[in-house]
Parts: C-alpha cells; sequence; structure tokens
C-alpha cells in the first residue's frame, strides 16, 4: 500500500451498504488525492475478501474472481469526487445521506464493494475496479492506465459503471466533440471601419448554421440517442476603438454511438464548411450493446427500460473494447458536483438488491 496516513481508514464491506457509503464519503478522496481511500479499500479487500485475487495500480484497486465461469461482468466506479463544498463528513437525515461523492459515485462504490466481500460465490465470474482521476483530464485517467498496463483484468462479456442514473440503466453513451470556428478579418479604427473587416459580424453566418441545424434523434437497441451541435462559447474583439480581425466561437457537438469520432468531425467541417475549424477535444461514443447475452439477462433482471446516455462515460472505454456496458448507480446525476449532493438510502438499498439478485446464485 502507498499511503502514509497515521491512523489507516479501516472499513467493514460486510456492512450494509447505507452505512459503507458514509464511510467512504467520510475519506475524502478528491482528484489525484485518493491514496486513503484506496489504501483502505485494498486493506479490507485482502482481508475481508479471501477470495477474490487483489491488484493495486496506482490509486486504483482491483479485484476478480477466479471461478471459470462462462461468463465474466466488471463492475468499475472512479473513487475520486470533485473538490469539496463543505460537505464531509456526510450526514444522515430523513433517509438521505448528504455530502461530496454520496451521487457521483461513492453509494456506487459501496454496493460494489460490499458485494465483493459478501459474494463469494457469484452465478458469473466478477471483476471489480475502483479507479482513481475520473473527474479530471482523460490523461489522468486511473481505468486508462489500468488498460495500457493490466489489459486482461478487464476483459468481461459486460460492463456496469456505478455512475450515478437514479437507479434507472442507462445504455453506452454519445460521444462528445469540441473545437473552435476561426473567421479572419482586417484589423482598422472603428472611426474610419470602411477601411477593416469586421471578423465578429463575419461569424453571424456560423451562428446562423447553428440556428438552423437539425440535430438527428438515433434509435439503437431500444434506446433513442439526441444529438445536439451547440455554440458553447465566443470570443473576439480588440479594444472599443478596433474593428476586429479574429473571432472565435467554440463549439461542443454530442453525437450517437453510430458515428465514429472521425465521421463525427467531418459532419461538422460539412455543416461549417468555409470556415476553419480546428478539433481540441473528442471522445467517441459507446454502443449500448444490450443485445449481447450477458446484458440481456442484466435488463432483465432491472425491471427497467433502459434508456440512452446523455453524457460521456467511461463505458466508452469498455465499448472500445469491444465489451457492452452499462451505467447504473443509486445517485441521482442532476445533484453530482453540488453542493446540495446527496442520496436516498432507499435508492442505494433497491439498487444493490437487484445487483445481489443478478449476480448471487
Amino acid at each position: 500500500m502507498t499511503g502514509t496516513h497515521a491512523t489507516p481508514t479501516t472499513l467493514d464491506l460486510t456492512a450494509d451498504p447505507v452505512t459503507l457509503t458514509r464511510a467512504l464519503v467520510d475519506v475524502a478522496s478528491v482528484s489525484h488525492h485518493e491514496d486513503e481511500l484506496a489504501d483502505a479499500l485494498e486493506a479490507a479487500l485482502r482481508t475481508q475478501a479471501p477470495h477474490l485475487e487483489v491488484l493495486r495500480s496506482g490509486n486504483a484497486v482491483l479485484a476478480r474472481t477466479r471461478l471459470g465461469r462462462p461468463h465474466r461482468i466488471v463492475l468499475a466506479g472512479h473513487i475520486d469526487t470533485v473538490p469539496i463544498a463543505d460537505n464531509v463528513p456526510s450526514t444522515s437525515a430523513d433517509g438521505v445521506i448528504h455530502g461530496c461523492g454520496t451521487s457521483d459515485m461513492k453509494s456506487g462504490d459501496a454496493i460494489f464493494a460490499h458485494l465483493a466481500a459478501t459474494v463469494p460465490e457469484p452465478r458469473h465470474d466478477l471483476t471489480f475496479v475502483f479507479y482513481d482521476c475520473e473527474e479530471v483530464g482523460t490523461i489522468h485517467n486511473g481505468l486508462g492506465r489500468v488498460e495500457a498496463e493490466h489489459r486482461d483484468w478487464l476483459d468481461a462479456d459486460l460492463a456496469i459503471l456505478g455512475e450515478p442514473t437514479d437507479g434507472t440503466l442507462e445504455a453506452g453513451c454519445q460521444g462528445t466533440m469540441r473545437g473552435e470556428l476561426r473567421t479572419a478579418g482586417r484589423r482598422s479604427h472603428s472611426a474610419r471601419w470602411w477601411l477593416g473587416d469586421n471578423a465578429i459580424h463575419r461569424a453571424g453566418e456560423i451562428l446562423d448554421r447553428f440556428a438552423g441545424y437539425t440535430a438527428r434523434d438515433v434509435e439503437i437497441d431500444g434506446c433513442v440517442y439526441r444529438e445536439g451541435l451547440q455554440a458553447v462559447g465566443i470570443r473576439g474583439g480588440v479594444a472599443g476603438n478596433v474593428v476586429p480581425d479574429e473571432c472565435v466561437v467554440s463549439v461542443n457537438f454530442r453525437f450517437a454511438p453510430d458515428r465514429t469520432a472521425e465521421q463525427a468531425v467531418a459532419h461538422v467541417r460539412e455543416v461549417f464548411d468555409g470556415f476553419e475549424l480546428t478539433v481540441t477535444d473528442i471522445s467517441p461514443g459507446a454502443l449500448p450493446g444490450l443485445s449481447a447475452p450477458a446484458a440481456a439477462e442484466f435488463v432483465r433482471s432491472t425491471g427497467v427500460v433502459p434508456r440512452a446516455k446523455y453524457g460521456w462515460t467511461d463505458v466508452s472505454r469498455f465499448a472500445a473494447l469491444g465489451i457492452p456496458a452499462v451505467n447504473y448507480g443509486p445517485g441521482d446525476p442532476n445533484l453530482a458536483h453540488t453542493r446540495e449532493e446527496h442520496v436516498a438510502e432507499a435508492a442505494i438499498t433497491a439498487c444493490a438488491d437487484v445487483l445481489r439478485g443478478y449476480l448471487a446464485p
């Protein structure tokens, strides 16, 4: 273990997932500072789940069964949070737990950790992945490091990420592309405007194309993904008496997972033909893959109608490896990253019961 804490944190993974959620929340684990929680999870898995093989990778902790089952399921959750907003340690009142990470996603982690310790003979072989640095830049994401260094640990027939979904199964995810559209002009004194060419005025045509754009709705495996092409920022101007010679419009394209990243870029270039586009960031989406046997079985076990995931999550990483992946957790995604972040105890219990029913013999 890598931590240097004077009094190591002790976790009881056999405790009720509600109790365990509070215990996880009470260990601060802002991105890049997950070592105390990773140490506690590693120690608990090694001592309380002897049926599991355990691996430490940086501040990611992995554990798996080797029972020779015909199918393997990955249960993955990030253990980091956004910066604390005066909401650690946790509090509880009227059946609701308040605190940083309650929704996103320590309640999901608590369920996974509890199942790791209390289901020694699951119907499917299981791999548990508790990873670091999801809430920051992709380059730091612990799941990417695990993929690079321990690729075989991610092999599975289905991956379930405990991202907050309010108890609904959200399949796949949208892809996202960010970029910048530029217009060029010529500077001049604003009193002699006819000697210049206003780049901000030229951006009007770009905004008109945004306004006139018709986004697709795409149905895949019964889930409808709504695309969106939006201007999310604009900058330009030199001074109050200067005709500007450059304007930059920031664009965000949320695309359905039937498009590749390359096809998404090509589409945006087509929409804004005649303007310079610089792609600044892109992440592909994830197909739901709900027709795969393990995924179909899980859908049936939840008893809910799956819906498309609006937004990007690490299911995309699994989809890129050819592994069907879904988001399923007790938290409300609308509460993630807020000062008011909380999760209902009943929601934790309900999700834990569903997963236990799916995994236990």
